[in-house]
């Protein structure tokens, strides 16, 4: 029998316990995002936002929602040091987070994060199913939340940076301005790109193609609301098969590609229905270019992102290429050679989200 040397000992103590203290850490994030969840779905943060320091009663009278549950969220928000509290013991929103959480035009708007990963723990019975026997979650599984999500946290980047990102990229810029021209927006989900492309080039016509029925409503909505209707048309159809029917300038799939379970398909419909000197784009995940762990933030999130949601979305359909939301790009270079294109290249487009643009050349 060996024993241990003391310091081993120590060293070992140390570790576990730091890793203790990290899981501590991250259990009082979760609390945070669901707690945050909640307030953005009641309406609470709006009623702080609009009308200064508040307290339960006042809190509840202008949103709705029950005094007591009101309170105990006052103040573990306060807790938590998300909100502040005044001398007269009422709870205000620091103009800082009231951008984040309640300003659905600012780049910084995040509380759809919070909304996405309440909506994949809701999935959680599904999601050790499809671990356990590897089957999938499909999109529409994961309900309004989450589709909701997905549109409003990339509506700002779209709405306002989307017209100088591809001015940067002089060949999609000038595939977009021809006269007459015709964009496909692949995956449109709410709408939000095809509506700034749309904008953005005032005689573009804009197919949005999307597989999720719900999604496509909420597509036409937005375009209605935003007077673009005559110009863009939103399709519920798998674009790999629709695509066929006309013939475009520019073609983009933006964030959508590593959720497709067919992507050399997609990318060769994509193909084939571009006409020569057109523009084939694919915006997604900005991940690093090679595996590596401890990862950066960024892929750390992406594969969060990944586990929770567009892996088992992928693996919803037999035969899919399962590739997640890591898609790195010697992954898509291959799905666009294996498609008919000969190279994959980085557009000069610089600090656009958590995003990437790649041209593919035919």
């Amino acid at each position: 029998m060996t024993t241990r040397k003391k310091a081993d000992v120590d060293s070992g103590d140390a570790t576990a316990e730091h890793f203790a203290d990290r899981l501590v850490a991250s259990a009082l994030g979760a609390i945070d995002m669901l707690a945050i969840h909640l307030g953005d779905r009641m309406g609470w943060y709006r009623v702080l936002a609009e009308h200064g320091p508040t307290d339960a009663v006042e809190l509840t009278r202008h949103a709705g929602g029950d005094e007591r549950y009101a309170q105990e969220w006052l103040e573990q928000q306060a807790a938590t040091g998300i909100l502040a509290v005044t001398p007269d013991h009422r709870f205000e929103l620091p103009h800082g987070a009231a951008e984040v959480l309640t300003d659905a035009t600012s780049l910084n708007y995040l509380a759809p994060l919070a909304r996405m990963l309440a909506a994949a723990a809701v999935q959680t019975p599904a999601l050790v199913r499809a671990y356990r026997d590897g089957g999938g979650v499909s999109w529409s599984e994961f309900g309004t939340d989450m589709r909701e999500a997905q549109s409003d946290m990339n509506r700002p980047w779209f709405e306002q940076r989307l017209a100088t990102a591809l001015a940067e990229a002089p060949d999609v810029a000038a595939a977009l301005s021809r006269p007459g021209a015709r964009a496909a927006d692949v995956g449109c989900g709410g709408g939000w790109s095809s509506i700034a492309l749309a904008r953005a080039y005032p005689d573009l016509a804009v197919d949005g193609f999307d597989i999720d029925e719900p999604s496509v409503a909420m597509a036409n909505h937005n375009a209605g609301e935003a007077g673009v209707s005559d110009r863009v048309r939103l399709h519920r159809a798998d674009a790999a098969s629709a695509l066929g029917e006309w013939v475009y300038d520019a073609i983009f799939a933006f964030e959508c590609l590593h959720d497709m379970p067919y992507p050399v398909q997609m990318l060769a419909a994509m193909r084939r229905a571009v006409r020569p000197g057109g523009a084939v784009v694919v915006m997604d995940e900005a991940v690093a270019p090679e595996f590596r762990a401890p990862a950066d933030d960024l892929d750390r999130l992406m594969y969060g992102f990944s586990l929770l949601i567009c892996l088992p979305d992928g693996r919803a359909h037999p035969g899919s290429a399962a590739t997640g939301t890591v898609m790195r790009r010697h992954t898509l270079r291959r799905y666009a050679r294996d498609a008919g294109f000969t190279e994959v290249e980085v557009l000069p487009i610089d600090g656009f989200g958590f995003w990437r643009f790649y041209s593919l050349i035919p």
